[in-house]
């Protein structure tokens, strides 16, 4: 008998699921660009501030 843990999935599951009150906001995948511009971010604003 298989069960349920056991079986394939269809979809993923979701990267980023946000539940609060009636808000549901469900992320599928992060894109690349986003990444990038967060990583770009934190390290020019690192680099700025251990510049100081």
């Amino acid at each position: 008998m298989t069960h349920k843990a056991d079986a394939p999935r269809s979809t993923p599951p979701p990267f980023l699921e946000l539940r609060c009150g009636r808000l549901h906001l469900t992320i599928q995948r992060i894109p690349v660009w986003l990444l990038a511009l967060i990583a770009t971010a934190t390290g020019t604003g690192a680099a700025w501030w251990t510049s100081r």
